[in-house]
C-alpha cells in the first residue's frame, strides 16, 4: 500500500458517496424526529466510539431538546475490512442507564451481531427505553436481525470511509462518506 508516510493512501480513497452537505441535511432531519419523539423528556445518547463521534457530535447539536450523552467504546474489526464476530467493550458508559431514555448511537450497521451485542447488554441495565440511532444501515450484510429506530441511509454493501469511519484508524476527519477501494480499484 502506497502512503504518505502516515498511512494515509489517496490511491485507496474511492469516490464520495455521500457529501457531506447531504450527510448534515439528514443529520438535522434526524435532531427533528427524535426532537419530536422524545418531547418532554431527557434522553442520553451513548454514542459508540470511535466511528460514531462525528455523529453523535452533530445529531447532539441538532436535537433540540435537555438531554445528556456518554460514550460506549466496543471493538470488532481490528485492522481488517470484515468484522471478526467476536464484540469486545472497551469503555463502559461513566453513568448508570436505569431509568433512562436511551438512544444508541451507531455509525453502521451491517452483519448486526455488534449492534444485538450492546442491545442485549444495554437492556440488561434497565433503561426506561432504548432505541438505535444508525447514520448508516447494510440490510443486504445483515446476519442478525436487529431493529433499527432511526436510520440516516441505507447503502450497498461497501467498506466506506469518513465521516468517522475509519479504514485502519485512517479517513476518519474526510467530511465525505467515500467508497474504500481495495487494491487501488473499487
Amino acid at each position: 500500500m502506497e502512503t504518505d508516510g502516515s498511512g494515509f493512501s489517496p490511491k485507496l480513497l474511492g469516490p464520495v458517496l455521500l457529501d457531506s452537505s447531504t450527510i448534515q441535511k439528514r443529520v438535522h432531519e434526524l435532531g427533528s424526529q427524535i426532537t419530536s419523539d422524545y418531547k418532554h423528556k431527557s434522553p442520553l445518547l451513548v454514542g459508540i466510539l470511535k466511528g460514531a463521534s462525528i455523529f453523535h457530535s452533530d445529531l447532539v447539536r441538532s436535537i433540540l431538546l435537555d438531554l445528556s450523552y456518554d460514550f460506549m467504546a466496543v471493538c470488532s474489526y481490528g485492522s481488517s475490512t470484515a468484522s471478526s464476530g467476536e464484540v469486545r467493550i472497551l469503555k463502559d458508559p461513566d453513568r448508570g442507564l436505569e431509568g433512562k431514555e436511551v438512544l444508541l448511537v451507531e455509525d453502521i450497521v451491517d452483519t448486526g451481531r455488534t449492534l444485538h451485542y450492546l442491545v442485549q447488554n444495554l437492556k440488561a441495565r434497565e433503561p426506561n427505553s432504548l432505541k438505535v440511532v444508525a447514520l448508516l444501515n447494510k440490510p443486504s450484510r445483515r446476519e442478525i436481525d436487529v431493529e433499527l429506530d432511526y436510520i440516516g441511509f441505507d447503502i450497498p454493501d461497501e467498506f466506506v470511509v469518513g465521516y468517522g469511519l475509519d479504514y485502519d484508524q485512517h479517513y476518519r476527519n474526510l467530511p465525505d462518506i467515500h467508497l474504500l477501494r481495495e487494491n487501488g480499484a473499487v
